[in-house]
Formats: structure tokens, sequence, C-alpha cells
């Protein structure tokens, strides 16, 4: 894709990702001037700070700037479009290791080998990506080589952000069973604490689970897209025997990637540069 069409997408996406970003202060300041303006409301409106001490407030805070990097980071990186998609491009990626250098010869492109071998195609965005790791539904945008970073940071912001909800959801449901409030409006807002408390529990287990698998690939030097169809690549192809006597080979999977865990984070970190 021309950089010339990639221009109105890409501040598609940034106003998108500066809407969000505007709705999250604005939604922080009304919390905050809520209690000042309606002393009078009922417990759940100002659950936010009712419940909330100094220090949790600044965990808030810090936990919602995290969101905001990792936010801000994504939708406007460049996630590593190689910009020079000449014909031996795919030639190269998909091509086997004693066919590369053919192909190699006759590219014009600026990058490195190494680089242009991790480079792998997007149909979502119809683009190649460096370091591609997955199309992103959720943000429309490819995570790659420059953004994976931001990526990491930005799921750590809110599974943090949703397990300090849950924290305190739990401590208002608790001063709501001994608070002398009682009544219909009380016992709906209970309820409706307690579900939203079900639902961020539910968030923050399977993110859980997400943050560990892109941290492990951040540790090993692996993209989601290359562990998923590793079959396609023959760079990570390797011929074993299984058993003596037997003359057939069998292709495993080997990480040619992989420089050792502190290398691999350190390579991970500098990308984002």
């Amino acid at each position: 894709m021309p950089e010339s069409d990639q221009t109105p997408k890409r501040k598609s996406l940034i106003t998108s990702g500066l809407v969000s970003i505007i709705s999250v202060f604005v939604t922080q300041l009304t919390l905050f001037l809520l209690p000042q303006f309606l002393p009078t409301l009922s417990l759940l409106t100002l659950l936010p700070l009712s419940v909330i001490s100094p220090v949790m407030d600044i965990v808030l805070n810090i936990e919602i700037i995290t969101v905001v990097i990792g936010l801000l980071g994504i939708m406007s990186v460049d996630p590593g479009f190689v910009k020079d998609q000449s014909c031996c491009l795919n030639t190269i990626v998909k091509s086997y290791p004693n066919e590369v250098e053919e192909g190699w010869r006759g590219c014009t492109s600026l990058l490195s080998f190494t680089a242009l071998r991790r480079v792998r195609y997007c149909r979502h965005c119809d683009n190649y990506i460096m370091g591609f790791d997955h199309h992103c539904p959720a943000f429309g945008n490819c995570i790659g080589k420059k953004n994976h970073f931001f990526f990491i940071v930005l799921l750590v912001g809110i599974v943090a952000s949703e397990a300090s909800y849950f924290a305190c959801a739990s401590q208002y449901t608790t001063k709501s069973l001994t608070s002398t409030q009682v009544g219909r409006e009380s016992t709906a807002s209970r309820n409706l604490v307690l579900g939203t408390m079900l639902f961020s529990l539910i968030q923050v287990v399977w993110q859980v689970v997400f943050i560990a698998w892109h941290v492990y690939c951040a540790c090993f030097n692996i993209k989601t897209d290359e562990w998923i169809n590793w079959e396609k690549y023959p760079e990570f192809h390797v011929e074993v025997i299984p058993c003596s006597g037997i003359t057939q080979t069998v292709i495993q999977f080997k990480n040619p990637y992989d420089k050792g865990i502190v290398n691999n984070l350190k390579d991970f970190i500098a990308a984002k540069e």
C-alpha cells in the first residue's frame, strides 16, 4: 500500500485514539467534581471516591497514564510497514533458505536480510509488516516490531485498572452490607456492582494469560503469527530422524531467532525506537 494511502487511515486511527483519551480524562474529571456539587447522591454514584484512599487514587491515575501511553503507542507508532514492496519481497519471505540468496541479489530493499526474513503479510491491512505479531481487531491496527512493546504496556494498564476496580468494588460491597441505608436503590446498586465485579474478574483472568503469552514471545523472540503458522516459514524447520534405522525425516520446530532471554528483551525494547 502506498504511503499516500496509509496517511488517511493513520489520521483516522490517531483521531479515534485522541477521542478515547479525551473521554477518559473527562470521565475522571467528572468523577472528581461530582461529590462537590451533588453530595446527596447514592453510594453507587459516589463509589469512585467513597472507598478510594489517596494512595489508591494515585495508583489509579498511574494506571490510566499507562493505558494512555500504550494506546497512543499502538495507534500512532508505525507498526513496521515495509514501504519498499518490490516484486522480490514476497518471494524472499516465503522462499526456502537455499533459495533466499538468489532472491536477495535482485532486491533493492535497504532492509537487512534478517529483518526482511521476518516481514509478514497482513491481509487486513493489505500490507507487509516487519516483525508482524497479529492484527488487533479491537483497535483495527497491526501489532508489529515497532509497537509490540506499547501493546504490552496497554494490556498491563488495562489489567491493573480492572484489578483495582475489583478491589474498590469489593470494599463498596462490604460497606453497603453494613450500611444503614436500605431499600430498593441500595439493593439495585449492590447488584450492579457485583455484576461489574464479576465481569472485571473474568476480563482479568483471560487478559493475564494474554499478557503472559506476549511476555513469553518477547523473552524468546517469537511472534504469535510465527508460532501458529511456523510450518509456512522454512526458517523454523529442522529435519530430525525420529528413530535409528528409519530413513524418513520429520519436520520439527526450532526458533532461529532466539538469542537468549536478556538479548531478546533488549532487542524487543529497542525495536520501538
